[in-house]
């Protein structure tokens, strides 16, 4: 180890001692130690990291001179250089791009902190998993990749248009310095704008020093840049002579597929979308005729953590002419395909056009319109050339793209080919709409559906107990996002939806006629008086709490259930609007006895007989209580219940 990688493996004073030193946040410093330490099994992500950000820096300094071409007056065409000093053991990344002012170092430096480093762990910690740092990397974290090569960081750069540099210092543990750059420091930017960082490199990455190396690593990571990346390897040039850049420096959308590996299409994919996982599918396309434009986009296969954040970054940028615009764009993809990463590059666009005057432009409409049904498109074939891969898709991405179903009536139907959900048919392969239709019987009018938050839950919901009986496939929907679209859609292929929660469904067309069953049917008739007299006592005890109650025609095994009125608004999507939206019902639930249970029949002749009118009361509040436990409420009486529980134990053991 040379003394300048003994000093850069430990000198942080230079960083403690400055009086302009600002400390990071707990969680970033965490979560720094982690990227530093722990996140990367391959090192040589660094390099692709910082090339990342400098090529991004380029784009955006080339989108914003095209209103105001001062901005690059007198610069060089655009370039990202890496320089390898062995003596002094430093590796220097300097871009002619965008660059940045004290207010731009301070947030994009920053980046760890502004992308919710505190739910990142919180996430990992729900999951029992803090330990399992495998996972931070599909949040990114950019330029703080850094630090597992080098002891500190500096950063010089200037904002285009601005003539003030600054320069920040960090270890990457104590915190970070910034300050106006000398006039020395101002000038070892090629231009008067972009950034310079120098990594002082650690003693076990000397490697990093290597021109094959860092050849080896570009070629790898970033061959795809369009913006070319050259390196100063000491050799001086003849007369006449030009570096030659050690990229290919053309946008990878625009070469031939065949052209193209699969492995340039990944790098692609975690320089585009800043991501770390591998794409779960990928497309690239150009389309042709009234309007052209070129796409390559791509489904993650991890779920980003930001995906129900509001505030979330779109994954998809627009080019215009290969010349970068925005990746701020909301209209250029719907916001339930948000999870999409990828590139348009349009053709009939101006180049001048401004990101107000994009928002509804209706080019930009027609783009949405066509990648849009070329994802669905892609994700239906992948739905039977891999079952297993579209499962993983769906299971990550299934309720976010259901938001389409009430969001975007023109791609209804492409959506309910690809749609999958739980059914009584299967307690491990989720079904299409299509197959379920195809097992129904010629009796069965409607598409049956229960919600709730537990598959396991709605299972063993006792209202599917008369559709289990006669072999009536039921959906299960556990998506809070179900509630509201199935508000919206009112059938499919003609079959209108039913929730088995609501209404009094009429299951007679379906009976089967066992032996047992018939004499079920005799029983209850024998007890038909008296179930009449117990559902009016019922019904003037509860009066408080339900509608009304009546005998049930879904229950084969439980003796109550609650159900929804005809009217009235679904059991599950109650919950939910009270829940988010402070929702207070105004009709109230059915209660649904089971006239063929023995309880029920039991309790029926004792009021019949108008015996034990104490014991009668308690039952019947048991019942109510025993209804809304099954339902997942709480109950209005909790003390109440436990008395009468103890009660009815105590009188079943004498």
């Amino acid at each position: 180890m040379t003394n300048a990688q003994k000093k850069n493996e430990t000198d942080t004073t230079t960083v403690q001692d400055d009086e302009n030193m600002r400390p990071f946040e707990t969680d970033v410093s965490r979560l720094l130690d982690i990227v530093a330490n722990a996140l990367y099994s391959n090192r040589d992500v660094f390099l692709r990291e910082l090339i990342s950000n400098a090529a991004d820096a380029c784009d955006r300094l080339r989108y914003e001179a095209l209103s105001n071409n001062n901005l690059t007056k007198g610069s060089a065409s655009f370039n990202i250089t890496i320089t390898p000093d062995r003596d002094m053991a430093t590796l220097t990344i300097t871009d002619n791009g965008i660059g940045m002012n004290k207010e731009d170092l301070i947030n994009n430096l920053g980046t760890i902190a502004r992308s919710g480093t505190a739910a990142i762990l919180e996430n990992l910690k729900s999951q029992g998993q803090e330990k399992d740092m495998s996972l931070i990397g599909q949040f990114g974290v950019g330029f703080y990749a850094s630090f597992m090569v080098a002891g500190h960081v500096d950063v010089i750069s200037r904002k285009a248009g601005e003539d003030k540099t600054y320069y920040w210092r960090s270890d990457g543990r104590t915190g970070f310095t910034i300050r106006e750059a000398t006039d020395e420091e101002a000038k070892q930017l090629t231009d008067n704008h972009g950034t310079l960082i120098k990594l002082f490199i650690k003693g076990d990455a000397f490697d990093y020093m290597i021109d094959d190396k860092i050849k080896q690593i570009v070629s790898a990571y970033s061959d795809h840049i369009e913006i070319p990346i050259y390196l100063e390897d000491g050799k001086e040039l003849k007369e006449g002579e030009t570096r030659e850049p050690i990229n290919a420096a053309s946008a990878l959308w625009t070469r031939p597929k065949n052209e193209i590996t699969e492995e340039q299409y990944k790098e692609f994919y975690h320089h585009i979308g800043t991501a770390f996982d591998d794409p779960i599918l990928k497309t690239h396309w150009t389309a042709e005729g009234v309007i052209e434009y070129t796409s390559l986009l791509f489904i993650p296969s991890l779920r980003p953590w930001d995906l129900y954040d509001p505030n979330a970054k779109s994954g998809l940028r627009l080019y215009v002419k290969r010349v970068f615009i925005t990746d701020q764009l909301d209209t250029l993809l719907y916001p339930w395909l948000r999870f999409v990463s990828g590139i348009v590059d349009s053709q009939d666009l101006p180049l001048n056009i401004s990101r107000e005057m994009l928002q509804s432009n209706p080019v930009v409409s027609k783009i949405r319109s066509g990648v849009t049904k070329r994802i669905l498109n892609e994700i239906d074939k992948l739905s039977t050339q891999d079952e297993a891969a579209f499962a993983t898709l769906w299971g990550q991405f299934g309720a976010v793209m259901k938001e389409g179903l009430y969001d975007a009536v023109e791609h209804r139907e492409a959506l309910f080919k690809i749609c999958r959900f739980f059914s009584t048919h299967d307690n491990e392969k989720q079904t299409s709409l299509s197959d379920y239709i195809e097992r129904m019987s010629d009796a069965q009018e409607k598409i049956y559906y229960i919600t709730g938050d537990k598959i396991e839950s709605l299972r063993n919901s006792p209202q599917l107990e008369g559709f289990k009986s006669r072999d009536i496939e039921v959906l299960m929907m556990t998506d809070t996002v179900d509630e509201f679209w199935l508000q919206q859609v009112g059938d499919y292929q003609g079959k209108k939806f039913q929730s088995v929660t609501q209404g009094n469904v009429d299951l007679s067309k379906f009976e089967k006629n066992k032996p047992e069953d018939e004499k079920k049917t005799e029983k209850t008739a024998e007890h038909k008086k008296e179930i009449e007299t117990f559902t009016a006592y019922l019904q003037t005890q509860l009066a408080d709490q339900i509608a009304f109650v009546r005998p049930s025609k879904r229950l084969t095994e439980s003796p109550v259930c609650l159900v929804a009125d005809e009217g009235g608004v679904d059991i599950n999507m109650e919950k939910t609007l009270r829940l988010q939206q402070k929702y207070e019902p105004g009709i109230k639930k059915v209660l649904e006895i089971n006239p063929d249970h023995t309880l029920i029949q039991t309790l029926a002749s004792m009021a019949a007989a108008e015996k034990d009118e104490t014991f009668l009361k308690d039952a019947a509040l048991m019942l109510m209580d025993q209804a809304l436990i099954i339902q997942g409420e709480s109950l209005p009486d909790p003390s109440g219940f436990a008395k009468r529980m103890a009660e009815f134990m105590q009188r079943g053991l004498s």
